[in-house]
């Protein structure tokens, strides 16, 4: 059975058929934040911090960082600033440093710039996950050798030098691809997480269908997890959530075992808990009685944030009772 192993320092996550969905969670990206990328440029890291301490609470398994900021005032001061190079390798450097100060769940460095990519995986503890590369050449060539180097799983999206194909048929031939040339440099496929490329349903009428069927086509043909940004499927359209909420269990049953997602989203996240259970991956439904008790919480008035902390302690507290009265 493929398993795909993520490390911290101190804790593991396995992505596989046979484990609970993976949620990695979104927001600590500068990217379309405005606010978050003007507190980075003044080095400020007090929401990441938050952000980091709040997704977790929520349930994220392993967190995303995200390097991609445009400083524009520094850049009108200095024109190194236009360059993505220039900026992200540090910043992501600050950004792991920061999260792994406050949070000890592994973690998913996510660039486009290969400097960032090696700068995160010079920083980071344990066996991060990376993300990503594409079928595209150049950066098969760039990337690969540093998951190689650094003996970490990366995540496989599914387009091309010739862009992103509305075609499933395609974007499983560049996903074959990139698993084939990763074993050229040693590179198992179990340390390949695929993202299929979820499309816009609003745009699509077919695209989660195509989603599942490329998903089932990945785990029977190739063997390899999954991965996607799963709001994606709901761009465009209003009351995202409900459409969120309602995708990511039929992912699931389709063989999909991770996904790039905000887990501050209380209808989403119970979405997840319930096709845990049902898909036989939470054992006697421990975590999804766990989960209900914060449901009645948030309904009570609490935050969902709150609500999920608090439940993460309690558990904790319980925990060590039973340890203490087996000494």
């Amino acid at each position: 059975m493929t398993r795909t192993v993520i490390e911290s320092k101190t804790k593991t996550v396995t992505i596989g058929f046979d484990e609970p969905f993976c949620v990695i969670g979104e927001r600590i990206n500068p990217t379309g934040r405005k606010k978050l990328a003007a507190e980075l440029e003044l080095g400020d890291f007090s929401t990441v911090e938050r952000d980091a301490l709040e997704q977790v609470a929520c349930g994220a398994m392993v967190l995303d960082i995200n390097s991609g900021a445009v400083f524009s005032n520094k850049m009108a001061e200095d024109p190194r600033y236009a360059d993505n190079n220039f900026v992200e390798p540090p910043l992501m450097r600050q950004l792991i440093e920061r999260v792994s100060a406050v949070v000890d769940v592994p973690l998913c460095i996510d660039s486009s710039v290969p400097g960032a990519l090696e700068a995160g995986l010079a920083a980071a503890e344990g066996r991060p996950l990376l993300n990503s590369v594409t079928g595209e050449e150049e950066r098969m060539e760039l990337v690969l050798p540093l998951v190689k180097k650094y003996n970490v799983p990366v995540v496989a999206i599914s387009n091309d030098d010739t862009g992103i194909s509305e075609d499933p048929d395609v974007r499983f031939a560049v996903a074959k691809k990139i698993v084939e040339r990763a074993a050229d440099f040693g590179i198992p496929a179990h340390d390949i997480v695929v993202d299929p490329l979820v499309m816009p349903i609003g745009a699509m009428a077919t695209a989660g269908h195509q989603v599942f069927t490329l998903v089932r086509r990945l785990r029977d043909e190739l063997g390899v997890n999954t991965t996607c940004g799963a709001s994606n499927i709901s761009f465009g359209l209003p009351h995202r959530h409900g459409v969120n909420a309602a995708f990511l269990p039929m992912a699931i049953a389709a063989g999909m075992t991770s996904a790039i997602m905000n887990p501050v989203r209380p209808v989403e996240m119970e979405a997840i808990r319930a096709a845990n259970l049902l898909m036989n991956h939470d054992p006697n439904g421990t975590e999804w009685i766990k989960f209900s008790r914060v449901l009645e919480a948030v309904e009570g008035g609490a935050s969902f944030a709150e609500a999920s902390a608090a439940a993460a302690e309690a558990s904790a507290g319980r925990g060590g009772r039973r340890r203490r009265r087996s000494a």
